[in-house]
């Protein structure tokens, strides 16, 4: 198991890039708006948001390298994309420079949400797979946690301080590299590929108590049940599809992303100085980092579904709050506690569960299609969504917009009651059986 656990949490760091990518760029936004005098509409559909795009691309098109050259090569080349991302946003001069090196490290991000949960949900025992795919989601938060901190540390550093901020990404970068080296190929990958005898020494490694043989023939078996040709868009995959799309697209609404590339502003708006602001930020990190843990302990003692009941209940609580102290005009600390309430919900909920969750309910062969899919779905809407935020605070009001995310988190909460399955527990193999069977059946 500890090799398990340190092949899993190398794959995960990638997440780690993802979440302090993601946010990194909070610390620069008026910096650079300031700096290059740009529109709130440029701003935000470019500086900002080009990131996103990148990820929307490299989510589209990263299930293709993580079938061909297999998870870890992609995940190393995800690494690669991350530091040339970070030295080339240091060091340009113009928006548009500093955009397409931003684009850059989005490809990686987008790239990262499909190859790293599916190389880790391939190497896990069926029993511990949910908290071992949910590592990525822990750095993720781990990395958002860290770059509000960073930033704060460097926000008085003289001179343009963004150029450290955005800069400093290089450092873990490389270090996620010489991790993920270390790492062997996915079983499930090298049987696709008819490598069979490097992947039942992995498997070997992955569960020595294992049945070698009878594993490698239910592998085997499922395999053998791959047609030439077959795609997600196929009738019978179409119940695992509408799942993937639906959590991902209520994960998004939920306001999560334009919350975390707009915290400091937001918290600007509800009346906290620009110091408390960012100290404001590395609270909602530090909630954001306590209840990923608890969800990532409980998410295989649970179950996907149960943690999705929570968290649901806790962002329909919380946005509701948040609108109604920009509405009532409460001020003071309720925005950033209200906002808290509204992390640990996504923590504990759709943030320990969308990876995991997408990376099991598909088929091997298609697994990377799939979660392709779901993130794609994922970030397009993560790049939607926060590049209409400055427009629309300043033009329908912060508590309308907070206000949309509480109803369509309403939406979620019966998804979850009347759709989501429960799939902790089940082997990779028999979730592609019962879900393709559902859908077959209709």
């Amino acid at each position: 198991m500890n090799k398990i656990f340190t092949w899993s949490i190398s794959a995960a760091l990638a997440g780690f890039l993802f979440g302090f990518d993601t946010v990194v760029i909070s610390g620069a936004d008026k910096q650079l708006q300031e700096l290059w005098g740009t529109s709130d509409a440029f701003h935000g559909s470019v500086v900002m948001a080009m990131a996103l795009w990148g990820t929307v691309v490299g989510a589209i098109f990263g299930g293709i390298p993580t079938n061909k050259i297999g998870r870890k090569n992609t995940l190393l080349l995800i690494g690669a994309l991350y530091f040339i991302s970070a030295v080339g946003s240091a060091l340009v001069n113009d928006p548009i420079s500093f955009a397409i090196f931003r684009f850059i490290g989005g490809l990686g991000v987008g790239a990262s949400t499909i190859a790293a949960p599916t190389y880790v949900s391939e190497i896990a025992p069926q029993d511990k797979r949910g908290r071992l795919v949910a590592l990525y989601q822990f750095n993720i938060v781990l990395g958002i946690l860290i770059a509000y901190l960073s930033n704060y540390l460097l926000s008085n550093v003289d001179g343009e301080s963004w150029r450290w901020m955005v800069g400093v990404e290089a450092i873990p970068a490389v270090i996620y590299i010489l991790f993920v080296i270390i790492i062997p190929k996915s079983p499930r990958w090298l049987i696709s590929k008819s490598r069979l005898e490097e992947a039942g020494e992995v498997l070997q490694k992955v569960n020595p108590e294992t049945d070698l043989e009878t594993k490698m023939q239910e592998i085997r078996k499922q395999s053998k049940k791959e047609k030439i040709g077959e795609n997600i868009l196929m009738k019978k995959y179409r119940f695992p599809l509408i799942l993937a799309f639906l959590i991902a697209f209520f994960n998004q609404l939920s306001g999560i992303n334009a919350f975390l590339y707009y915290a400091p502003r937001i918290f600007e708006e509800a009346g906290l100085g620009v110091d408390t602001a960012l100290l404001s930020s590395i609270g909602i990190g530090i909630i954001n980092l306590i209840f990923t843990l608890i969800g990532v302990s409980l998410i295989d003692k649970l179950g996907r579904k149960q943690l999705m009941y929570i968290g649901s209940v806790g962002y329909i609580i919380s946005l509701s709050l948040v609108a109604m102290s920009f509405f009532l005009d409460w001020g003071g600390l309720s925005v950033p506690i209200f906002l808290f309430l509204f992390i640990a919900s996504h923590a504990i909920g759709q943030g320990a569960v969308i990876w995991v969750f997408i990376s099991e309910i598909f088929p091997n062969h298609l697994r990377a299609s799939g979660q392709a899919f779901g993130s794609s779905t994922h970030w397009v809407l993560a790049a939607i969504i926060p590049s209409l935020i400055p427009f629309l605070f300043s033009t329908i009001g912060t508590g309308y917009v907070f206000a949309f995310f509480a109803f369509m988190m309403v939406l979620q909460l019966l998804f979850v009651i009347f759709m989501m399955p429960e799939t902790k527990g089940k082997s990779l193999e028999e979730l592609s059986e019962e879900l393709t069977l559902k859908d077959a059946s209709n």
